[in-house]
């Protein structure tokens, strides 16, 4: 193997945004991955029935298409398409089809949320509206100063708080209410904790801003994308390489490690000293998820035929049923009725599946490292899709069950079944890993961490790759 300036150690979205951010400055570039393909979070694969690509872990991704830095790469040069539906988003309300849906028009959503409406234009347009400045700030690390600094103290004043505290306080109808906390449930804290505030408004107004899309062909098309638009700037990638220690890579001048903590912990221990070790061992892990996939004959039949609009339909009906859901793994158990988080992209792309059959996907969130049966977990996901499409049930051909232990042997970044990289409370949105001005450095010369555990978190975006390069460019190789 030739020589290389440095060497990233994991393919998924962040630990690829790395070492595209280093070679377009000209520094030669190895990414090595453990798994026989590239991409981490990013796969598409057969899991029910021959013809039915779905997806692993993401789906839909209204933070890729938002992201300052993947939106400044010719993906599309590379292959990549993404498909825009009608809708970005919509909420299931009622059994008897009554449904909210999120619009990129503000102003059309405005409308559908009634005496509420004047109040969600107030809260989000402000980051609409900045949507450029406003995603560069927001999806970097907390301790600098933004360059927004206004539009980020306006923000921060709503996002601080808790999602039912704005909900409550800020909406009078159930529309605005549930469209709200289906948006914030995606932070993994119960609703009533602060800052889940802050997802819900960053989820919404990427709606508005940028969409909820997703990629022609799967999740898989996007790694593929930024996989080859590396190799076209030099970058190597190497799989099926599973890094026990760093003593086994090529000599370089910077590793960065697209790995949570307690990986990083496995593979850096005797490189890193025992007191960043100990702060790195007292990182908290969120809560994990039941995933189901299923091959379906045909389209979900919804209640609210507004829900066929959108590739992603929150399944929650109102705040207090979606908060009820979202306590419950903080409480070591699943709720029977859990908020579902579910799309169903071959509407929008029939490519994915036979002529004339469908596919779904939904989670929901459990304990972390819950160890129950998934099986029985996903019964509840479907009774609950049920509740808001009539019928769906009887167009199940196959299904695919993805619990906390699976997902976390599919990809080990996904510890205890946490797809976020690990909790962000106030905490750990200040201390992700650990509380610094330069959290993507580490004590030890030359080593980095570039995975969700590092800000800005979860989400594919890849910012977290593109902030730890900077700091390598900065410290190592001297730009």
């Amino acid at each position: 193997m030739s020589a290389v300036d440095a060497v990233i150690v994991g393919a998924g979205p962040n630990g690829l945004a790395a070492a595209i951010t280093l070679a377009r400055r000209g520094v030669k570039v190895l990414v090595v991955e453990a798994r026989g393909t590239p991409g981490g979070g990013l796969r598409t694969e057969p899991l029910t029935l021959p013809g039915f690509l779905h997806d692993v872990c993401s789906a839909v991704h209204p933070l890729a298409v938002g992201s300052p830095f993947f939106s400044s790469l010719p993906l599309g040069e590379h292959g990549l398409e993404w498909i825009h539906p009608p809708l970005p988003l919509t909420h299931a309300l009622t059994e008897t089809g009554e449904a909210v849906a999120l619009y990129r028009d503000p102003v059309r959503t405005a409308e559908g949320l009634g005496e509420d409406g004047a109040r969600w234009r107030e809260l989000l347009e402000p980051l609409i509206h900045d949507w450029e400045g406003f995603s560069r700030d927001v999806l970097g690390p907390v301790l600098r100063w933004p360059g927004r600094p206004l539009l980020m103290a306006r923000f921060g004043l709503h996002a601080i708080r808790s999602a039912s505290d704005v909900a409550r306080g800020r909406f009078q109808g159930e529309k605005a209410r549930a469209l709200f906390a289906g948006c914030a449930a995606h932070s993994f804290l119960p609703l009533e904790r602060r800052p889940s505030a802050a997802v819900g408004m960053v989820l919404a107004a990427s709606g508005h801003a940028v969409g909820w899309p997703v990629p022609r062909g799967g999740a898989a098309e996007l790694a593929g994308a930024l996989v080859r638009y590396l190799e076209s700037l030099g970058g190597e990638v190497v799989t099926g390489w599973k890094v026990e220690s760093l003593s086994e890579l090529p000599s370089s001048r910077a590793v960065l490690l697209d790995l949570t903590p307690r990986q990083v912990r496995e593979v850096a221990g005797a490189q890193l000293p025992s007191r960043y070790l100990g702060r790195l061992s007292r990182y908290r892990y969120g809560p994990g998820v039941v995933k189901v996939d299923w091959a379906l004959d045909g389209s979900v039949p919804w209640s609210a035929p507004i829900c066929g609009e959108s590739a992603t339909v929150h399944v929650g009906g109102r705040l207090e049923e979606v908060e009820a859901a979202e306590r419950e793994p903080w409480r070591g158990s699943v709720a029977e009725r859990p908020f579902v988080l579910f799309s169903e992209p071959t509407r929008f792309d029939p490519t994915r599946a036979p002529s004339g059959k469908g596919i779904g996907w939904g989670y929901c969130h459990v304990p972390h490292g819950w160890a129950g049966d998934p099986d029985q977990v996903a019964d509840r996901i479907e009774a609950q899709v049920e509740r808001f499409a009539p019928g769906f049930r009887d167009r199940i051909l196959a299904r695919s069950v993805l619990g906390p232990a699976e997902l976390e042997r599919t990809n080990p970044n996904l510890v205890g079944g946490d797809i976020n990289g690990g909790l962000q409370d106030l905490r750990q949105v200040l201390a992700r890993p650990v509380l610094s001005l330069d959290p993507y450095a580490t004590p030890t010369e030359g080593l980095y961490l570039c995975s969700s555990s590092t800000p800005p978190g979860g989400g594919v975006h890849g910012m977290c790759g593109y902030h730890a390069a900077r700091s390598a460019l900065r410290r190592t190789f001297g730009e």
